[in-house]
């Protein structure tokens, strides 16, 4: 199952380098098209510059007057300014202007419209969109311009694209993951109710039985034995049909709590394991289901033995911070590399050769979306052990007790 999150990790990264590379090969597209859009609009205010001095050629014929007048007038997109040598504005077309011309008098040029086009004039003086024009007699001429709206357009569609792109591929992946988790959601709701009613009649069938076996002078103390068995299965029954529904959350000791599910988890580990309690001094008030919460501190208590191979110590710790109180589950195994920290919260990850890999999976929705916690590896090292850390909010109001 590691093998699976693995390669997810490695496709993500492989899908956002793909993304980024497309991304990029669209701009590198983009970006030829505008500049090859730009150099056609050079090329054409570099004619209309040539049909400007030819009508300002006193010896232009009199037949090419109205060619060379139509291909000034054919100008309708490019914002162009016309100055003489001392900068002062002789023509000007395609500005959206801040007032509107006078349509009487084309060349009148108001006060406010000369400061707009004065303004993009001093913008434009120290740029390439220049062309200089000779004018017979000594003269000359300067054609500045702007690129035309649709150039503009142009490139700024290519970001616009990606946005939209990325925005889109978020949404989706978002919506993706939102949908397999309660898809997740119901096969685990559906498969532990189902366990818990499949556990049910044979349960029933052993109480029976321990009546039975009671009654028919069996040792007491092995009778008493197996009577906590069957109520152990009867309780994991019981926490199995809570999954999936709300549990009632109930004022509680975590400190008892705590101790409770040590105190049971000691009978039944490798007598090699040291399982020690170091609760904090005075009481620690949190609103939890016990059965729950148990099944927690044994799924973190069993995890530990298992990393420790049946030899070594676990130690369990509680406290409180300003507004949480908090237990830790330390113990001396093999550790887990940082990667893995997150990791193995997922289902179906495990790194026992049996298991279903859902212990911690349950353990972390239990923790976060019944009691309003955390659950997380506070710390971990390779050969040293690992520390898993819960916290829960304490309660508002003191409880006596």
């Amino acid at each position: 199952m590691a093998n699976i999150y693995d390669m997810r990790r490695y496709g993500t990264v492989v899908f956002l380098l793909i993304a980024v590379g497309l991304a990029v090969l669209f701009l590198c597209i983009s970006d030829n098209i505008v500049k090859k859009l730009a150099e056609q609009e050079r090329q054409r205010m570099e004619i209309w510059a040539d049909a400007t001095r030819e009508i300002a050629n006193p010896d232009a014929a009199s037949d090419n007057i109205d060619f060379l007048l139509s291909i000034i007038q054919s100008n309708r997109n490019i914002p162009v300014l016309l100055t003489d040598d001392e900068g002062n504005i002789l023509d000007q077309r395609n500005f959206d202007l801040p007032e509107p011309p006078d349509t009487l008098d084309p060349l009148y040029i108001s006060p406010t419209n000369q400061a707009f086009l004065n303004n993009r004039l001093n913008a434009l003086r120290n740029t390439s969109k220049k062309i200089v024009i000779d004018i017979p007699g000594g003269e000359s001429q300067y054609l500045y311009y702007e690129d035309s709206r649709l150039l503009r357009m142009l490139g700024y569609y290519p970001y616009i694209q990606v946005v939209v792109m990325l925005v889109f591929v978020v949404l989706v992946y978002f919506a993706v993951i939102s949908t397999k988790k309660a898809e997740q959601n119901k096969v685990w709701v559906g498969l532990t109710k189902e366990t818990a009613h499949q556990l049910g009649t044979p349960i029933s069938s052993l109480m029976a039985w321990m009546e039975l076996l009671e009654s028919l002078g069996v040792d007491a103390d092995m009778v008493k034995e197996m009577n906590k068995d069957v109520t152990r299965l009867s309780t994991i029954a019981s926490r199995f049909g809570k999954v999936g529904s709300k549990p009632t959350l109930e004022p509680a000791n975590l400190n008892t709590v705590v101790s409770d599910a040590a105190s049971y988890m000691s009978t039944r580990i490798s007598s090699r394991i040291c399982l020690t309690v170091d609760c904090c001094h005075g009481p620690l008030m949190v609103d939890l289901s016990d059965s729950l919460f148990q099944w927690v501190m044994e799924n973190l208590i069993k995890n530990a033995v298992d990393a420790m191979e049946a030899e070594g110590s676990i130690t369990v710790t509680t406290g409180r911070s300003d507004r949480n109180a908090w237990i830790e589950v330390a113990d001396t195994g093999k550790g887990l590399p940082r990667n893995r920290f997150k990791t193995i919260f997922n289902p179906g990850y495990t790194t026992k050769k049996r298991g279903w890999g859902l212990g911690l999976t349950l353990a972390r929705r239990i923790i976060e979306q019944y009691h309003h916690g955390r659950i997380y590896v506070a710390a971990s090292e390779l050969g040293r052990g690992t520390t898993f850390r819960i916290e829960l909010p304490l309660m508002s109001l003191p409880i006596k007790v």
